[in-house]
């Protein structure tokens, strides 16, 4: 079985890379210019589909292991589970906004700024977070049951971006991130 810390660390990484080429496309708002919608919709897409689906359900079961071993946890690691709600529902508003601009609906700029930014910074700091106060800690006490029970949390998925055969949906944004590295 793969290092579970390193995965999850990894997957992090993968998120990581998304977010920054999100906000160079939402850095594009302050120049007045058009930023690749398309590109943001199919990061937004990603994260929304792959990490909110499988990522974040199988953190869920690794936070309630945690607190089980680590009670004093308990508090960080509920903002941390309502953190995932609150980035599911950030995510979801910034893609309607995404979709009905590639529509041709006329979406104030400040609305998909602030959309952008919040998911943007939310997202960010919540990473952040669990690599700074979780991932150590679940590599010190979570038990193999522990992170069998992780693995199990939600059905076996194929990544359809970082994994092995990446989807047809993805070849533009694997090749801009292959340019950013």
């Amino acid at each position: 079985m793969t290092d579970p810390v390193a995965a999850w660390h990894a997957e992090h990484a993968y998120f990581n890379q998304l977010l920054r080429l999100m906000q160079k496309q939402a850095d594009v708002f302050h120049a007045g210019e058009r930023p690749n919608y398309e590109l943001m919709l199919d990061i937004i897409a990603y994260l929304r589909e792959y990490s909110d689906r499988f990522h974040h359900p199988r953190e869920d079961v690794a936070f309630a292991r945690l607190v089980q071993h680590c009670p004093e946890m308990e508090l960080p690691l509920e903002r941390l589970r309502q953190e995932h709600r609150v980035i599911a529902h950030a995510g979801d508003t910034f893609q309607q906004l995404l979709t009905a601009v590639l529509g041709e609906a006329v979406i104030p700029l400040a609305e998909l700024e602030t959309a952008a930014a919040t998911y943007l910074v939310y997202y960010g700091n919540h990473i952040a977070r669990e690599e700074e106060d979780v991932l150590t800690r679940a590599a010190q006490v979570l038990t193999p049951e522990d992170w069998e029970a992780v693995r199990t949390a939600v059905p076996p998925a194929h990544d359809p971006l970082f994994g092995d055969h990446p989807e047809e949906r993805y070849r533009e944004l694997r090749r801009q991130i292959a340019l950013e590295a």
